[in-house]
């Protein structure tokens, strides 16, 4: 089986490589974000929080169809990693994301995934 994803040269570009190894910051952080939009519920959530700025609990658990347990656990996630933000209003606790950098991030790979879906639909 050939693949054209392999390399045959093996010398590389050191200079290339040099500048982008200094150039090249800490994404643990980042990793984290991705790792936590990768869960689907999570995702469901970010998404829905994209739709309606802001949702309760109660919402979050109808919309993802679990508990309330389950539905403040994923919160409670995206919130520890700075990527929602809560707001107590007496017995109920809101949840928003956190800035508008999260909205883009969730919205871009949406439309990012529906564009190659489109491509993956017109190459069968």
């Amino acid at each position: 089986m050939q693949t054209n994803d392999v390399c045959e040269v093996t010398k590389v570009h050191e200079d290339v490589v040099l500048s982008v190894k200094q150039q090249l910051p800490d994404i643990t952080n980042v990793a984290k974000i991705f790792k936590a939009l990768a869960d689907e519920t999570r995702l469901k959530i970010a998404y829905a929080l994209t739709i309606e700025e802001e949702l309760c609990v109660c919402d979050v658990s109808e919309i993802i169809g679990s508990s309330t347990a389950t539905a403040s656990h994923h919160l409670r996630y995206l919130r520890d990693l700075s990527l929602a933000k809560s707001n107590r209003k007496g017995k109920l606790v809101y949840y928003a994301l956190a800035d508008q950098h999260v909205n883009k991030l969730v919205k871009i790979a949406y439309e990012h995934a529906i564009e190659e879906g489109e491509k993956i639909g017109e190459s069968n």
